[in-house]
Order: C-alpha cells, then structure tokens, then sequence
C-alpha cells in the first residue's frame, strides 16, 4: 500500500451539515432553530451559569474562607537536610538554592527544626523556627536573620 492508496474506513468521515440551504437539505428556512424566540436570534442563549430565573448554584451556596492577599509564602528546609554541608559552613540562600534544596526562595527561606544536625553551621536565612535555632545551637552553629 502507498500513501496515495489509503481511504478512510467506510463512515469514518460524514458531510457536515450545511444548515439554512433550501429545504431539500431538511434544515433550511429556520435552519432547525423553530421559530423566533431567543435561540432563534443571532448571539441568542442564556449565558453560561443561568438556570432559567432560578437562583444559579453559584448563589446559593455559601462563600467561605478568606485569602490573604498580602500574604508570605517562604522556601522551607528543615535543619537535618543541613547536614550534608561541611563543618563551619556558611549556608546562605544563595548556596542552597545552588545545591538544589530549595528551588524558588519565594518570599525568603525559613529553617525548621525537624531532625538532628551533626555539624557546626553558620545558617542565614530570612526566619527561624525556634526548634532550629535551638538544634543549630545546640550542634555549636549559629543563626543569622537577614
């Protein structure tokens, strides 16, 4: 078989109907729209959510919630995925996204104190946790807020 050879399958591919072409066609005249109303019209139809006058569910289910607009989304890393740094180590923002333990810094970084942290650090970052700041202290590190 060679490309100018194939066809399609018998019924795979049917005429479009071509509407408001004569009366022959069996949709000419109103072109299977009945007569006048508002879908008879050009741009006629409800728009998209209308129930007919009934209030749309839209409406008539409560709103709920409330989303802060001015709100800060933070990078977060937890302190035992600090451990793969070496002893005396400056871990800034820069050098964590530049080894992949942060992708976007967002709005900043903030450390989390879950886990356990065997090396002494120096962590800049943008917030603190608490637990992190105690477990970094407590492995001889140091925080720093920038």
């Amino acid at each position: 078989m060679k490309l100018h050879e194939m066809k399609y399958n018998e019924g795979a591919r049917s005429k479009r109907n071509r509407v408001g072409r004569g009366p022959a066609s069996g949709n000419g005249k109103t072109a299977g729209k009945g007569h006048k109303g508002q879908n008879a019209r050009s741009g006629g139809g409800v728009r998209l959510g209308f129930e007919g006058g009934q209030t749309p569910l839209a409406r008539r289910l409560p709103k709920r919630g409330f989303t802060n607009f001015a709100r800060k989304e933070y990078a977060i890393v937890n302190v035992e995925s600090l451990n793969r740094f070496e002893n005396g180590t400056e871990v800034t923002p820069e050098l964590l996204i530049e080894c992949g333990l942060v992708k976007k810094e967002l709005n900043g970084i903030k450390i989390l104190g879950q886990g356990e942290l065997e090396k002494k650090l120096t962590v800049k970052a943008n917030k603190f946790s608490k637990s992190a700041v105690a477990v970094i202290e407590q492995a001889g590190g140091t925080t720093e807020v920038i």
